[in-house]
């Protein structure tokens, strides 16, 4: 227990009370404190703990001990007055473990809390420093989570990815930014074949072509949350750099996930 305000004020107020109650009972008898002393209790294991709230719980019961004594014309106590001291003792106390129990859980959970916070931001910023994009969805195939890479990549406005946008909504920013590298009239078939996947958990690795020349790796991962963790990794050197120049116009068609660019290509070379 650290020694401050908080620590004290339980005690101190138990005992300021016990002596006004003990001075006041000589002019007029005192109505029971128990209730009072059980409540302040309560308040110093909430502030402090349970050793603040254990010394609140000795200082009342002996302040109902002196109490007790002034009304007595003979020595020692009555078998009422032990009773009631004993049925004292037993509720503060009890009061006093659960109260500090209670107290050092939620500092628990507070701590962790903090400690949990702390990883997810440093684990934030280290996947804002990566060159893949990221993207977390939920169950609902909401956007928890969106890295730096993958707005730039799309063009993507932080007031949007912060809004923790739908799939679906991501997808068709980057149809009406012009970022994929495919005919209007393909990016419909598209698009539902990406949302399918993502749907399923489809693990099977595809490449993007955008307009800008840059080649991204689609994989889409399952997560046992029932969300899914989307990457898109650069491998436009692996892909575009390994094309033979008078072969360019295949390649991109063999890239292409309907198939329709190849068909016009082989018809085209016929």
């Amino acid at each position: 227990m650290r020694f401050g305000w908080r620590a004290i004020s339980g005690p101190v107020l138990t005992a300021a009370i016990a002596l006004l109650a003990i001075l006041l009972d000589r002019h007029a008898p005192a109505p029971s404190l128990a209730p009072l002393f059980v409540g302040i209790v309560a308040l110093a294991g909430s502030l402090s703990g349970f050793a603040s709230a254990l010394g609140s719980a000795v200082i009342a019961v002996i302040g109902a001990a002196l109490l007790a004594l002034s009304h007595r014309t003979a020595p020692g106590f009555a078998a009422s007055d032990l009773a009631r001291l004993c049925l004292l003792a037993l509720t503060t106390m009890g009061t006093a473990a659960i109260t500090g129990l209670m107290r050092e859980r939620l500092l628990d959970a507070f701590a962790a809390e903090r400690r949990n916070h702390a990883t997810a931001a440093r684990l934030s910023a280290a996947l804002d420093q990566v060159d893949i994009g990221i993207v977390l969805l939920d169950a609902e195939t909401r956007a928890e989570f969106i890295n730096r890479a993958f707005r730039d990549y799309f063009a993507l406005p932080d007031e949007m990815a912060d809004d923790k946008p739908p799939f679906i909504a991501l997808m068709y920013h980057g149809r009406d930014t012009g970022a994929f590298e495919l005919p209007e009239d393909e990016l419909g078939v598209f698009i539902a074949r990406r949302m399918e996947m993502v749907r399923t958990g489809d693990a099977t690795p595809i490449n993007i072509a955008l307009r800008n020349g840059e080649v991204l790796r689609f994989v889409c991962t399952a997560l046992p949350d029932g969300g899914r963790m989307l990457s898109y990794t650069p491998v436009t050197d692996l892909v575009r750099h390994t094309d033979a120049p008078e072969r360019a116009d295949y390649y991109r068609a063999l890239r292409d996930p309907t198939g329709r660019k190849l068909i016009r290509y082989l018809r085209v070379a016929e």
